[in-house]
């Protein structure tokens, strides 16, 4: 039974289907120079030099002319003698002007094989995961939209509205358990196009006081989803003083970006919201062989023409990390895998947040597919929403891997003394005990057909478990629910008390 500030909330939010948010298949990552520089030195060499005939060998495909010797004469002076010069050409050979057939790699996939001859070995699945979804010219979050129908693939705020709406009471809660504080940071970790935030908004549009306190920051770096989001908030940009401010015109709320958590100032009271967002952050796979644990690297295959996984033949320095958090598991977890993997990034962000909450208050809710465990062999691509090869034709599908909820807990911890921990616990009962249901009967009342049945699908996929029992259209179009493989947390100040619905 709803009880307590989340229905008071529930009972007051907008009544009505907001545009865009509904429907949409669901198939979101689920069990998810050095010639130029030379010839220029040739060129304006001053000195005379003359060289011998190289072999026949080292000149083939020369012009015979090349071989003739030049002369050339230059006055010396007021004595009117001529100085010869004679310069052997025979010897600098000039390649054909298309040696060898245009390579058909990609930029990023020049990069990485670059990268991997440079250094004459393989890199970890990690730097490579880094570089194929956040390389800067090249990565597959950077320069395109890749979220939605049209994209790759489709997270809950595009699923429905509800999902940012339930999200934004969670805020709120937390926001009033807090003391209702005249300013807080809002901040969103990864926020794609933006619809998870603009729901939130508009959902909690009758509560000034809180859409008052919001400092919208938003930590994306990708100029591309930058753009996206700024129209999504419906931003627009207001001087003040020599420079301006941005303000979304959903709340009246000042919206700024960040390259990273870090560049968000602190000093505020904080809710941080990290959907989608510890899936994609890079990852280090360990397998066990017969010399003890080893790290999987990605190397180029013999002929240099594609990828491949190898094993490192030397202890790597990400062994530090798998010591971690072997140190947090039981014997009896370890005896049963034979892989496992570790995200040093998810640790080190986790010790952030929970400094963070520590010294200014508020809390963080973490939503994501994953498990409350060890994770083996997790790491999957997406393209188009189909599942493709990992190595695959790099940046040009999504790369995640399912998050290791036992680890966030644990980095939570130990950052701080003044946080607590609460969770996982499923989608489902997150949502459902938050009031979803409630929710979706509300927005039935005041809705088309088309929308009514958008919001039932909508609804499904994510607290449903499995394939929808009502779906009546084309089976490839079967709504699948996640309610259960998505896992939510939150992590908040002690004097805080327990947040809503971890009480």
């Amino acid at each position: 039974m709803l009880r307590g500030p989340a229905a008071a909330l529930l009972r007051r939010l907008a009544p009505h289907v907001s545009g865009g948010g509904c429907g949409g298949a669901i198939h979101r990552r689920v069990p998810p120079p050095i010639a130029s520089s030379l010839l220029s030195r040739f060129s304006s060499a001053p000195t005379t030099f003359s060289s011998s005939p190289p072999s026949s060998s080292s000149v083939a495909g020369h012009d015979e002319a090349a071989k003739e010797e030049e002369t050339t004469e230059i006055s010396n002076g007021d004595s009117g003698d001529r100085l010869s010069i004679s310069v052997d050409r025979s010897g600098l050979y000039n390649p054909p002007e298309h040696s060898h057939e245009p390579s058909s790699d990609s930029e990023l996939v020049k990069h990485l094989k670059s990268i991997i001859k440079f250094r004459s070995g393989p890199i970890s699945v990690a730097e490579y995961m880094e570089e194929v979804l956040t390389n800067p010219q090249s990565g597959f979050y950077i320069n395109r939209d890749v979220f939605g129908e049209g994209g790759d693939f489709i997270t809950s705020p595009e699923v429905s509205q509800m999902f940012g709406e339930m999200i934004g009471v969670w805020a709120m809660c937390l926001w009033e358990q807090m003391g209702q504080p005249e300013k807080v940071n809002l901040i969103e970790l990864g926020p794609g196009r933006g619809t998870l935030l603009a729901d939130l908004l508009r959902g909690s549009a009758k509560f000034v006081n809180f859409t008052k306190a919001l400092n919208i920051n938003l930590v994306e770096c990708s100029p591309t989803l930058q753009k996206i989001q700024y129209n999504t908030l419906k931003c627009e940009d207001q001087p003040v003083g020599d420079g301006k401010t941005t303000v979304s015109k959903l709340c009246g709320a000042p919206v700024c970006w960040h390259a990273s958590l870090e560049q968000v100032p602190s000093g505020l009271p904080t809710i941080v919201i990290a959907h989608e967002f510890y899936d994609a952050l890079p990852i280090h796979q360990f397998q066990k062989a017969s010399r003890g644990w080893c790290e999987k690297m990605v190397d180029l295959a013999e002929d240099s023409s594609r990828f491949r996984f190898v094993l490192s033949p030397h202890p790597t320095a990400s062994l530090l990390y798998l010591s971690k958090r072997c140190g947090w598991a039981s014997s009896e977890e370890l005896e049963k895998v034979e892989q496992i993997e570790v995200c040093p990034k998810a640790m080190e962000l986790t010790e952030q947040i929970a400094d963070r909450i520590s010294s200014d208050g508020g809390g963080a809710l973490i939503i994501d597919y994953g498990k409350n465990g060890i994770v083996s062999d997790s790491l999957q691509a997406i393209r188009k929403h189909k599942f493709v090869h990992i190595l695959d034709d790099p940046g040009s599908a999504d790369l995640s891997a399912y998050v290791d909820f036992a680890s966030i807990r644990h980095s939570a911890l130990e950052a701080s003394e003044d946080v607590s921990v609460h969770g996982p616990m499923t989608q489902s009962q997150f949502l459902g005990s938050l009031g979803i249901n409630f929710r979706v009967e509300a927005l039935l009342q005041n809705c088309t057909e088309e929308q009514a049945e958008s919001l039932r699908t909508g609804y499904w996929r994510l607290v449903g478990d499995g394939e929808a029992p009502f779906w009546e259209g084309p089976e490839d179009q079967t709504p699948i629910g996640m309610g259960t493989r998505y896992l939510t947390m939150a992590i908040v100040n002690k004097k805080q008390g327990s947040p809503v619905p971890f009480e």
